[in-house]
């Protein structure tokens, strides 16, 4: 199962984003992690803020480097721009689907959903967290689910909303209606340099 196991917020401090979910970590501590966090004032090349791009995106999603490279490579493969695409498909994962629509609180809890067969797609369930929806597709808890506490404290404090997404709250249910525009996309990820990193 490829997933990022290691501290997280000496990740998030690396980044100075809360990339895994709220945390006061960064509040109490907003320099780098490590020895030499807080007096590292040296300029970084352009390898280094492209790569640290990279694995800004795979730490915010949840993948391993096979698993984004392959990701990438279909994205350069399709008509359209690669950074967008590479994006576009990060969103339809089946795992962060469901973190959108409010069913997790956080991409981890949202992927355990997953796994543990909680979620259907179209009335089958799925236990592929990575599993690519397309427009239209249904994503549903099962009716004994929805009772557990992670998802009722999710939904009862999520209220965002996606405009490629519809949620019925009350019936722990969404339909995912097409891929989101890059606009529409909150992650702060420069996409272009995870381009250009791997054009090289």
């Amino acid at each position: 199962m490829a997933r990022y196991r290691g501290p997280k917020q000496k990740i998030a401090r690396r980044f100075k984003e809360p990339i895994f979910g709220p945390s006061k970590s960064l509040e109490r501590k907003p320099h780098p992690p490590g020895q030499h966090g807080r007096g590292r004032r040296s300029k970084e090349s352009e390898y280094s803020v492209q790569l640290k791009e990279k694995q800004k995106a795979k730490y915010t999603y949840g993948l391993l480097e096979r698993q984004f490279r392959n990701l990438f490579d279909k994205a350069a493969r399709k008509k359209g721009v690669t950074g967008e695409n590479l994006l576009k498909f990060l969103e339809a994962r089946l795992d962060n689907t469901v973190f959108r629509m409010g069913f997790a609180r956080t991409r981890r809890q949202a992927r355990q959903l997953v796994t543990h067969g909680h979620v259907t797609v179209n009335g089958s369930v799925v236990d592929i967290p990575s599993a690519q929806l397309r427009a239209g597709d249904l994503v549903a808890l099962r009716p004994k689910s929805r009772s557990l506490y992670v998802v009722r404290d999710a939904v009862k404090t999520t209220r965002r909303s996606f405009p490629w997404i519809e949620v019925d709250r009350n019936q722990m249910q969404g339909k995912f209606l097409d891929y989101p525009n890059r606009s529409d996309i909150p992650e702060n990820i420069r996409e272009q340099l995870i381009v250009e990193l791997y054009s090289k």
